[in-house]
Parts: structure tokens; C-alpha cells; sequence
């Protein structure tokens, strides 16, 4: 696997552009391989694969997490369409805690972007038809489900709406960071 990586000032948080190689008949990529992210990201597991469709742009889904023990690492890219990714620092003792990464991920350019354990992650749908793919390290539980709710002022993010947000009823329940108890603690 041929791939550049690009490291954030938020530790932890990678980009990673896999080698796309490109002729008429389209483009071929190796998009993950066990070994190489192990040695060149970070030494996981991943146990479930998770896909998501959005029929309309301007829909948001998060900020989510799941508690210890069913903490999550996510490898997430775009399949079709694009997103304005968000993931958010909940690390406690970090210097970065509250901080978040957003960033474009799209199916055309194929980069895919790692959320450690202890973030928040999130995103935004830039398009209609948009189809999410994402790699975890933990199995779901509905019992460790949580999340923050994705417009705290605290956050400062800066989601690229044009008008209302599409949020599921679970989505618009979730409280404030400052309203939840420390999860996560700074490693660094």
C-alpha cells in the first residue's frame, strides 16, 4: 500500500491519500492493508465495518462516541459524494481537549481520515446521494452509545450548512461536552 500521511496539530488524527493508479479504463488503489496501517498509523483491530447513505446535503450525523469499554477507532472515507468531517478532541489532560480537525473527505479524491479513541467524530453531507464507509475498532453497543450535540458553542465548528441541518431525533437530544463526564485520558 503506497499512501501519504498527514499529521494534524491535534495528535492522534491522521490523513491518509492512498496511491491511486489511473488509466482509461478508470483508477485502481489498495485502500487499506492490516499490516501497513499497523506499522505506519496505529496498531488496532478493526472488528466491523459500518456504511451509511444520505439522501440529502446539509445532513449531519454526530457527535458521536462510544464509552470505554467499546471505545471506537474510526477509518472513515467517502464511497460516493462528499462530507466536511469533524472530529473533536475529548481527551482529558490534552492540550488539544475541546480542539477539533474538520476537513473535506470525498469519493473523487479517495483520502480517508483516522479518529482515534477519545474524539468525538462527526460529519456533514457536501452533496446529495452521499455514502459513507467507515472502519471500527469495537463493536457497536447501544449501551456505550453517546454523543455531544454537533452545534456547541464551545466547539467553534464552523459546519458549512446553507440552511437548516437534517439531524435524526437522537441527534438533536445530545448534550453539551461540558455537560459529560470524562471518558478518555490524554496518553501523549
Amino acid at each position: 500500500m503506497q499512501m501519504q500521511i498527514r499529521q494534524f496539530d491535534i495528535s492522534g488524527i491522521k490523513l491518509i491519500a492512498p496511491k491511486r493508479f489511473n488509466d482509461a479504463r478508470g483508477y485502481f488503489e489498495e485502500s487499506w492493508s492490516d499490516r501497513l496501517f499497523r506499522e505506519t498509523i496505529e496498531n488496532v483491530t478493526f472488528v466491523q465495518d459500518n456504511q451509511s447513505g444520505s439522501r440529502v446535503k446539509g445532513t449531519i450525523r454526530g457527535l458521536h462516541f462510544q464509552k470505554p469499554p467499546f471505545a471506537q477507532g474510526k477509518l472513515i472515507r467517502v464511497l460516493r459524494g462528499s462530507i466536511f468531517d469533524v472530529a473533536v478532541d475529548i481527551r482529558k489532560g490534552s492540550l488539544t481537549y475541546g480542539q477539533h480537525v474538520g476537513i473535506t473527505l470525498s469519493a473523487a479524491a479517495g483520502d480517508q481520515l483516522w479518529v482515534p479513541v477519545g474524539f468525538l467524530h462527526g460529519f456533514c453531507t457536501l452533496e446529495d446521494e452521499t455514502e459513507v464507509f467507515y472502519k471500527v475498532t469495537a463493536h457497536y453497543s447501544p449501551n456505550h452509545d453517546a454523543g455531544v450535540i454537533w452545534n456547541d458553542p464551545e466547539l467553534k465548528i464552523n459546519w458549512p450548512l446553507d440552511g437548516a441541518a437534517i439531524l435524526s431525533e437522537k441527534d438533536r437530544r445530545l448534550p453539551r461536552l461540558a455537560e459529560i463526564p470524562s471518558f478518555f485520558e490524554y496518553q501523549g
